[in-house]
């Protein structure tokens, strides 16, 4: 397992409380086209735990990428231009209308930008886990207003593991995103839509098997059994300056968040190097100063990130007494990927 320590408490009392924040979760990081960075999170409610007055989700917090190392400091939120954090986007689309009265809360999966626009992919469900669609919104103004753009798939797409999603840049004018169900049981499929059409459903197609060999265009096929939750792709510089592939996920079947080291967006991953980040443990053996977290998930790479000084965005939420509810921001060495 990595070496891995928490830097900071980045939400709750003392932390968010400006934004009209007491307790939220995720915190979905990328850095937005005016540098700064952009995190989003979910389920949010004004009073520290999960109940209340003032839920709202998703929802964004901005801040400046200088000095994250000690601790992501938040500078603004999105919504509007107050300062308490507001509901990405209220009103869903008038052919919606009957969906939307059973929906009980549209979360988000991860977010990309895409020259001067940012996009978000979010599941809507009715209770947690059950996903009735999933959609793309986005941001021209930095994340600060969002705006559905009619991309949306119903939440059977590939059976049901088209919900869950995390997309980077491949450098070769693709976008490729890993998908999976939202309900942490499934392993993951594999995508990918030319960055300039990323709201053209069509334009998506799978990575598959078919007829003895892996392409682009076959129906999808699993690239990797598991039990996959949150899940974060993301080009992160090693410590000789190149860049790699990491994908960041919570394994929820060993209860731990691990990463991969990926040599292409279609590596083997069953051949791909992987590590230990955090691990889960009971409530009264935690030690955040040594990666042990109990009733953690998420794990999102904070941009600036490298491979040696990695920092990772997790999220905990005591299910028995709803606090803590929280994201924290933790410090990791992830090298031992680069290993043979």
């Amino acid at each position: 397992m990595a070496a891995t320590t928490k830097i900071a408490d980045l939400t709750g009392p003392g932390h968010t409380d400006r934004f009209g924040i007491g307790g939220t979760d995720l915190g979905i990081v990328t850095t937005a086209p005016d540098g700064r960075l952009v995190a989003v999170f979910g389920d949010t409610f004004d009073r520290a735990g999960v109940g209340g007055p003032g839920w709202r989700s998703p929802v964004v917090l901005f801040a400046d990428p200088e000095g994250f190392r000690s601790g992501l400091r938040w500078t603004g939120s999105g919504g509007d231009a107050a300062e308490y954090a507001c509901r990405l986007v209220s009103k869903p689309a008038t052919n919606w209308f009957r969906l939307h009265r059973r929906v009980t809360t549209t979360l988000p999966a991860d977010v990309i930008t895409v020259g001067d626009t940012m996009y978000l992919h979010v599941m809507a469900n009715k209770g947690l886990g059950n996903v009735l669609w999933s959609e793309i919104i986005a941001s021209r103004d930095n994340g600060l207003t969002w705006e559905r753009t009619g991309c949306d798939w119903p939440g059977g797409h590939c059976d049901g593991l088209f919900q869950q999603l995390t997309w980077e840049h491949g450098g070769d004018g693709y976008v490729y995103a890993y998908t999976t169900g939202f309900q942490r049981r499934d392993g993951l499929l594999l995508h990918r839509v030319p960055a300039d059409r990323i709201t053209e459903r069509d334009a998506w197609e799978s990575w598959g098997f078919a007829g003895e060999r892996w392409d682009w265009g076959n129906p999808p096929t699993l690239t990797i059994p598991g039990s996959f939750g949150e899940l974060n792709l993301r080009r992160v510089p090693g410590p000789d300056g190149r860049e790699h592939l990491l994908l960041t996920y919570f394994d929820a079947g060993n209860y731990r968040i691990d990463a991969m080291l990926l040599d292409r967006p279609n590596a083997d991953l069953h051949r791909a190097p992987r590590t230990t980040l955090l691990r889960g443990c009971g409530w009264g053996d935690e030690d955040h100063a040594h990666g042990r977290v109990a009733q953690l998930y998420g794990g999102y790479v904070v941009p600036g990130s490298t491979l040696d000084d990695l920092h990772l965005v997790v999220s905990q939420w005591n299910t028995t007494t709803n606090w803590p509810y929280r994201s924290m921001q933790f410090r990791t060495d992830a090298t031992a990927l680069l290993t043979p």
